[in-house]
């Protein structure tokens, strides 16, 4: 037989929708199979149980709570609607009680079951219910270093505050609030600096652009240099510079010690004073030469003879 497509989709529905609470349940720990077996119990105090609380037998989560509300009966109590999951057989007899698991996962239901009886609970059951007594207090005696924490806070927060009601006298009081008025000030003259520094920054954002660009090439054209600079063989470098400076300094040793031409042009004394007497005659013989060019130059046109020098006679003292 042949299925149409709007059958096809109905089941496929009906299918996908089983699984949802199928999943559902089996994420809630749910068996959806076995019903769950409901009992109650009565309180005159509940201390703070809540829905869904775990329902445990030695530490084990056997059920979960699934009711709480109040009696119709004059006496005030409080009716405990809770279910089994697990397949566990208990006594009428066993001892419902209500104990504290840790300070912040709150309380839970805890069945304690009596063996001596042979009588088993039936679901609808009510059973009989119990607080654990140091439940109250473990709770109060772990409030107690905070309550004494607290108390010695309070006590120190009174005596500040009493100090500072000495301290902020009147005077101290207007003295605060002028300070308050000049931080404002100070504080709207920093805005205003802080607006025109935003405005000069978004006028030269381009000369900034173009001053970090020259920065950043001017740092690689430097990385390039300390390279190169690297690069140089400096002790070789310095050997040749230590050679050139000893070759100086056997020179200058020499030209002490009066050895070579230089040495002896300023170590002889014989040879400055010829130097010098050599400077002067050739003094004396360009100026005579430009006093008495005929002496020296003869020139004529028509072969005329040069007359004979005759020196001139020094006068007589």
């Amino acid at each position: 037989m042949k299925l149409s497509r709007e059958v096809k989709t109905g089941i496929f529905a009906i299918v996908s929708i089983l699984l949802f609470i199928l999943g559902y349940n089996f994420l809630k720990g749910t068996e959806l199979f076995n019903k769950p077996r409901e009992f109650y119990v009565a309180y005159d105090n509940v201390g703070g149980l809540v829905l869904t609380a775990p329902v445990t037998v030695n530490g084990l989560k056997v059920g979960k709570v699934k009711e709480i509300y109040l009696a119709n009966n004059k006496g005030g109590k409080v009716i405990v609607k809770f279910e089994i999951e697990k397949d566990f057989q208990f006594s009428k007899t066993s001892i419902v009680k209500i104990y504290s698991s840790g300070l912040i996962s709150g309380n839970n239901l805890g069945i304690i079951p009596d063996y001596s009886s042979k009588e088993m609970a039936q679901p609808n059951d009510t059973l009989k219910g119990q607080i654990d007594p140091g439940m109250v207090d473990g709770l109060l005696e772990k409030f107690d270093p905070l309550e004494k924490s607290i108390s010695s806070t309070l006590i120190k927060l009174d005596s500040v505050l009493g100090d500072l009601d000495q301290v902020m006298d009147n005077q101290t009081k207007v003295n605060l609030r002028e300070s308050i008025a000049k931080l404002n000030t100070t504080m709207a003259s920093f805005n205003g600096a802080a607006a025109n520094l935003n405005s000069l920054l978004a006028t030269n954002k381009d000369k900034l652009n173009n001053t970090f660009t020259n920065l950043e090439t001017t740092t690689e054209n430097f990385s390039q240099f300390s390279d190169s600079l690297a690069q140089l063989e400096t002790g070789k470098m310095m050997k040749e510079l230590q050679g050139t400076i000893s070759k100086f300094n056997a020179i200058a040793s020499q030209i002490e010690n009066g050895e070579g031409s230089v040495g002896k042009l300023l170590k002889d004394e014989q040879l400055y004073n010829n130097l010098e007497g050599a400077s002067r005659q050739l003094e004396q013989l360009l100026q005579d030469l430009k006093l008495n060019p005929k002496r020296y130059v003869h020139f004529s046109l028509f072969g005329k003879k040069a007359k004979v020098f005759n020196p001139p006679t020094e006068p007589e003292q």
